[in-house]
């Protein structure tokens, strides 16, 4: 690993701590993705089942997969948009916010049999995922990255 590049071990520690992750989320009958879509919909409230993936970056079609196991396991709700009833409005339930808090404790224990201390690694990342994002994202991804700087949420309308 001495010779590996950076990318490489940036990508192959990723897939290590998520399938770790993973172990532990299936015992609550969650997922990564799942847990990534309900933590936006923690911070930035109800939005378009479009909205929510673009916001996560996947294709709508995935996020429909996703959110199906979600809704099966009583994590989110689905309801038709009042202004436009082609599309659903996703919202975090109560047992949602509970297992989002449940898979962050989760995580924090991935990394702790690790030898480096997780809130510099995250800090570090942090810091990598930013100055990143400012370089080459598009405007998309450059909002949520100034929404998590300054900690105010990202309104679903500003993003679509």
């Amino acid at each position: 690993m001495d010779r590996w590049p950076t990318g490489r071990l940036l990508s192959t520690a990723a897939r290590l701590v998520e399938h770790s992750w993973n172990e532990k989320l299936g015992a609550i009958g969650l997922t990564h993705a799942g847990v990534i879509a309900m933590e936006v919909l923690s911070v930035n409230g109800p939005m378009t089942q479009a909205q929510l993936a673009q916001l996560v970056r996947v294709q709508a079609q995935t996020m429909g997969k996703t959110l199906s196991r979600l809704e099966a396991h009583g994590h989110i709700r689905r309801e038709r948009s009042t202004s436009d009833r082609r599309s659903h409005v996703v919202t975090l339930t109560d047992r949602g916010s509970e297992a989002v808090s449940a898979a962050a404790d989760m995580e924090r224990s991935v990394l702790a049999s690790a030898s480096i201390d997780p809130d510099v690694l995250r800090q570090e990342l942090r810091a990598v995922v930013v100055e990143l994002a400012k370089r080459f994202s598009s405007p998309e991804t450059k909002a949520i990255v100034a929404s998590a700087e300054s900690g105010i949420p990202v309104e679903a309308n500003q993003v679509v």
